[in-house]
């Protein structure tokens, strides 16, 4: 086989070996690149962006990439990078009403109210620690489903977000009920 470069000022050559040559070049222009990669990586600045910091959670949280999908096959991907703020103004608030709700119960207790909740109520027959512990737990566990759920939706008709919404109403009215109880007690 022959191969002819005209108008390039070279010879005819055999295929063969340009094939070869061409092959060896480029297998030592890859080995010289994976060497140079190789350099770069073990030069690193310390302060590099990898490593974690509480500036790399502000900055993630204000200026995250991901905030809708990115494809139009990707409708169904619920996950995302960036939440809305008004979802961590929901979390935060449903776990300070939450801490709210643990201490006016103990409190009320302490007047001759009960629990009405089954499953609080056998927390508060082991302590008061316990109680507290189980109930931060298990309302910090439902808050961070829901918050990396918020984008999917319940049976098709109701965003999950739409859920903390509920609970941060629910939790509110509860913390006013046992303030009005609370009062009245005192």
């Amino acid at each position: 086989m022959v191969a002819s470069a005209q108008g390039a000022g070279c010879d005819t050559l055999r295929g063969d070996s340009v094939m070869m040559k061409a092959g060896s070049e480029t297998r030592m222009d890859m080995d010289d690149a994976m060497l140079e990669s190789d350099k770069l990586a073990n030069r690193r600045d310390p302060d590099e962006r990898r490593e974690f910091s509480w500036r790399t959670v502000f900055f993630g949280f204000m200026r995250s990439r991901r905030h809708a999908s990115r494809r139009d096959d990707d409708s169904g991907v619920i996950f995302m990078d960036w939440h809305h703020p008004w979802l961590f103004f929901l979390a935060v608030g449903i776990m300070l009403l939450s801490c709210a709700d643990a201490f006016l119960t103990l409190t009320l207790m302490q007047h001759g109210m009960i629990e009405a909740n089954p499953v609080m109520a056998a927390m508060l027959g082991q302590s008061a620690a316990t109680f507290a512990v189980s109930k931060v737990v298990m309302t910090g566990t439902s808050i961070l489903i829901l918050v990396f759920l918020a984008k999917a939706r319940f049976m098709n008709r109701f965003r999950t977000g739409l859920f903390l919404t509920f609970f941060f109403s629910v939790y509110c009215c509860l913390v006013c009920y046992e303030i009005v109880h609370l009062l009245a007690v005192l």
